[in-house]
């Protein structure tokens, strides 16, 4: 990796985490330390585990490992919103893109950038709350 390239995605705003075939973390930069709670010297060389609650890890292993072989991702060009842990075990919600990453033509793992949403995944559910308590309350009895 050039330094420009390496500087870039260091400084990226969004999380940048690479993982290779084993999903062990091989790159973690600046905004992925302030979102995770995790420094780079902490999330490198671990498990993707590190940030995966664990009622998702089965089915986020299955995903990983699907992708690799197939060489693509099913959610390219989408973003995906899920839970995730923060280092203080903390559930914060995050909207994640992937890419599987070749080189030579082989898998050699994947990139995902995510981004925090907890302030507005909160927000919406607060939202859509309050906007069945509405049409509840309109569509009683009375309610109108």
């Amino acid at each position: 990796m050039t330094d420009l390239a390496a500087l870039l995605l260091h400084h990226a705003p969004d999380a940048v985490i690479f993982a290779d075939r084993d999903g062990v973390i091989r790159f973690w930069n600046d905004a992925a330390e302030r979102t995770f709670g995790f420094s780079a010297e902490e999330a490198l060389g671990q498990s993707l585990d590190l940030i995966i609650p664990e009622e998702f890890r089965r089915a986020h292993w299955d995903g990983f490992r699907r992708a690799l072989a197939d060489g693509r991702t099913k959610y390219s060009g989408q973003a995906l919103p899920t839970r995730s842990q923060r280092k203080d075990g903390a559930t914060i919600y995050v909207e994640l893109t992937f890419a599987i990453v070749h080189e030579e033509g082989a898998a050699v793992g994947a990139l995902a950038h995510a981004r925090d949403i907890t302030e507005r995944w909160t927000r919406e559910r607060e939202q859509r709350r309050r906007l069945r308590e509405l049409e509840a309350r309109l569509g009683a009895p009375g309610g109108s």
